[in-house]
């Protein structure tokens, strides 16, 4: 614990009977970059600060999904010496490459000036965030993986006194088996919500406090990636190539990314707009149809798929960051917003965040339940604010369409986003549009050796839950699938979900039924963004459950 602090008491019984509860100075939910370099920023600070950092994941990195090319700016500054502790960031980026393209041509462009790779690396985020645990572990930082916070603690004056992890052993009913075990209460003077895009907690925290007060909605993109193997003469380590246009139509946004990582594997991925119009648009599909393309299928033919995983990320920037503070508590990295979309990149952002919320915090911690807006301040003084700021309307520019968006990004690139007026973002599930404004999407089959169907995808990212346990997708009215979703907007979520979770069941003679295959959630977290009604409420599973990334 702190030395020389005066603590004031906070109560020390469980705020449920059944629970115990552990004190620390600082929680922290979520081993991702931005969590762990908050808890590596403490601990430089001051060796005694008691940290806890909770992960649902069955091990740090097993839910970590990006590109990814890292820019080591934020790295550099936490860990200066980092390239001589054996970091895994060992593939230079050596070149950079852009395309339009068409269904059958690729039109080579000038890459833009943030997509410029020179002095960046092209890593697995999972293996980086394993090795920055490592390190705040040895700084004696507490690291509890398999333990889903599911729950905000709060005292009589509604401040955030910390979170309680969900119980374990209960059947789809709810009900207690004999495997039950009853969560754990951790206490905190300052909680960190570190969740990663569309946090279920955040979620929360944004409702109660009102964060989103004087900002513009949230607005996200779903990448689908995959790892591959490849033949050995296509393979040219440390290059990025990135496209635009093909398979997407003109009023959707979207792109792709291929990236040559050592040992002849690369990362390849599509990244589709969330805010798109029609309700038979597969993500996941459109995913496999650009693998097809007659510039990108040679690549991969005779390679070997390896994994497979898909999470949704933040594209509003700017104007969509929430208010970041509040009693007892602060959101960093993505669950704030902090990407940087025009570089596809939000990882260098999301650690200098939380290095910015711990120094923010530090003298916070003599007390529970004040609220740190120095942060809020402190950010605006980093190149981070100014990063951001600078490119906040291009993104936003492509809401009308792939050409006006593409002039837009030159002005806003050309004037250093100088311009007075910023753009709006807009929600996306108020975006879709129902069928009857479009047709029906003819997605090829897949042929098993370039395009694969989503069930053998989810077995590639081997996602796992307790069959017996409660779902943790839950529908705030149960008649709405079937008595609004389907008959106007074909019940969407069978196609934006990208492991085949939801799926409508249609028997002869019976009615239709809409039936949730929970155990496959990649925890992508689409649903609960893109359903028309906002009726799917996206929760955390049991502890553990979920994906287990490899190398992702």
């Amino acid at each position: 614990m702190l030395k020389n602090k005066e603590r004031n008491s906070i109560m020390t019984v469980s705020i449920r009977d059944d629970r115990e509860n552990m004190e620390y100075d600082v929680v922290i939910i979520g081993a991702g970059p931005s969590g762990l370099s908050c808890a590596i920023r403490l601990k430089q600070l001051n060796a005694d600060i008691n940290i806890c950092i909770l992960e649902k994941g069955s091990e740090v990195g097993a839910h970590i999904l990006s590109g990814a090319v890292f820019e080591p700016r934020a790295l550099d500054e936490l860990i200066p010496d980092w390239k001589d502790k054996d970091a895994p960031l060992t593939c230079p980026a050596t070149k950079d490459k852009f395309a339009f393209l068409t269904k059958n041509h690729a039109i080579a462009l000038p890459a833009p000036p943030q997509m410029h790779n020179k002095g960046n690396y092209i890593i697995s985020l999972g293996n980086l965030c394993r090795w920055l645990a490592g390190y705040a572990e040895n700084l004696g930082v507490e690291i509890f993986c398999g333990f889903a916070a599911s729950e905000v603690l709060y005292n009589e004056q509604g401040a955030v006194i910390g979170v309680a992890t969900g119980d374990m052993g209960l059947d789809k009913g709810g009900n207690k088996t004999e495997q039950f075990e009853a969560g754990m209460e951790l206490h905190a003077r300052q909680t960190i919500f570190a969740e990663g895009c569309h946090g279920s907690l955040t979620k929360e925290l944004i409702n109660k406090y009102d964060l989103r007060k004087n900002s513009d909605p949230q607005t996200y993109g779903l990448g689908i990636k995959e790892l591959w193997e490849i033949d050995p003469s296509k393979h040219k380590q440390g290059l990025c190539q990135h496209t635009i246009g093909w398979p997407m139509d003109s009023q959707t946004y979207g792109g792709s990314w291929i990236y040559h990582m050592e040992d002849n594997i690369i990362s390849i991925g599509f990244v589709t707009g969330l805010d798109y119009k029609n309700p038979y648009l597969s993500p996941y599909e459109e995913m496999q149809r650009f693998k097809t393309h007659p510039k990108i299928k040679p690549l991969l033919e005779g390679g070997r798929r390896l994994a497979y995983g898909a999470r949704t990320l933040v594209e509003g920037g700017f104007q969509s960051l929430p208010k970041l503070t509040f009693a007892g508590g602060l959101l960093i990295g993505d669950t704030a917003g902090f990407l940087n979309v025009p570089k596809i990149k939000g990882n260098h952002t999301a650690m200098k965040s939380g290095m910015v919320a711990a120094e923010s915090i530090y003298d916070k911690l003599q007390a529970y339940g004040l609220e740190c807006s120095e942060y809020s301040d402190n950010i605006k003084d980093t190149w981070l604010w100014d990063e951001l700021k600078s490119v906040r309307n291009i993104r936003a520019g492509f809401h009308k369409g792939l050409l006006a968006g593409l002039i837009n990004a030159a002005i806003e690139t050309f004037t250093g986003g100088k311009l007075s007026r910023t753009l709006k973002n807009h929600a996306d599930h108020e975006q879709l549009e129902k069928t009857a404004l479009h047709k029906v999407i003819e997605y090829p089959k897949p042929d098993g050796k370039i395009t694969f169907d989503k069930l053998s995808s989810v077995q590639l990212s081997n996602t796992n839950h307790a069959e017996n346990q409660p779902c943790h997708l839950k529908l705030k009215d149960s008649a709405i699938p079937i008595s609004v979703n389907l008959p106007e907007y074909g019940e969407p979520a069978q196609n934006y979900c990208p492991a085949g979770v939801y799926e409508i069941i249609e028997l002869e003679g019976e009615q239709p039924r809409l039936q949730i295959n929970s155990q496959n959630c990649v925890h992508c977290k689409t649903c609960d963004i893109k359903d028309p009604l906002q009726n799917i409420n996206w929760c955390v599973p049991q502890g553990g459950g979920g994906p287990n990334y490899p190398n992702m």
